[in-house]
C-alpha cells in the first residue's frame, strides 16, 4: 500500500466534504481545525456518510468506540485518525 500522509488524507476528506456537503456553499473554505458539526458542514447522517467513505477509500474499519468528535470532528482530526489506522495496519502486515 502506498504511503498516505496526513496532508493527503486531509485534502481528500476536504474534497469529499466539498463535493457532497458544501456544493451549495462554494466560498466556504474549511480550515484544518474547524469543527465540522459546529460549523454546520455535516450532521449525524453526514457523519455516517463520511464513515462509509473513509472505510471504502482507506480500507479501514472503525469500531463504535472510535466514532467520536475527537477522531472525526475536524479535517485535522480525521487525517490524524486515519493515518494512525493505516500505520497500525501496515505494522500488522
Amino acid at each position: 500500500m502506498p504511503t498516505t500522509t496526513e496532508s493527503q488524507i486531509q485534502g481528500a476528506v476536504a474534497q469529499f466534504l466539498q463535493e457532497n456537503f458544501l456544493y451549495m456553499r462554494p466560498d466556504l473554505v474549511l480550515q484544518p481545525d474547524d469543527r465540522l458539526l459546529a460549523r454546520g458542514v455535516i450532521d449525524s447522517m453526514g457523519i455516517m456518510e463520511l464513515i462509509a467513505w473513509i472505510t471504502d477509500t482507506y480500507d479501514v474499519e472503525l469500531a463504535d468506540e472510535e466514532i467520536t468528535e475527537a477522531n472525526l470532528g475536524s479535517l485535522a482530526a480525521i487525517a490524524q485518525f486515519v493515518a494512525g489506522k493505516l500505520g497500525r495496519q501496515g505494522a500488522a502486515a
